[in-house]
């Protein structure tokens, strides 16, 4: 007979909650993104054709910076969305929550934190030593 004491895998109770969790962060992460991208397409419309040239250098150069810090959070936000929908498919094929290196449940506590983690803290401290 079979062991009921050890876990294998979350109930699909426990699995909708984890699902309404990530879909919650999808939708902000979505919205995020969203706002992140109309801004990088949105020219400077301060202008500064009026302006002397010495201050236009420098407003491009501040322009300039601002656009690649809005591209890189732009960038790892697309990579959290893709853990995110990544989550949910573990989550239909009924995976989710399994440690990809331990092979045991990741604790409820460390998936309501980082819900697209594919690894327990035992596995993730691990990899550090």
């Amino acid at each position: 007979m079979e062991d009921k004491s050890v876990k294998t895998r979350y109930s699909d109770e426990e699995l909708s909650e984890f699902k309404e969790l990530i879909l919650k962060k999808l939708q902000i992460a979505q919205e995020e993104l969203k706002f992140l991208t109309d801004a990088l397409q949105t020219e400077n419309e301060n202008g500064t054709d009026d302006t002397g040239s010495v201050y236009k250098t420098l407003e491009d150069g501040s322009s300039t910076l601002q656009k690649e810090s809005t591209s890189q959070l732009a960038s790892r936000l697309k990579k959290f969305i893709q853990n995110l929908e990544a989550a949910l498919i573990r989550i239909e094929n009924k995976t989710y929550g399994i440690c990809r290196v331990t092979g045991k449940l990741i604790s409820k506590e460390r998936l309501r934190a980082v819900p697209h983690t594919t690894q327990s803290m035992e596995a993730k401290l691990n990899q550090y030593k």
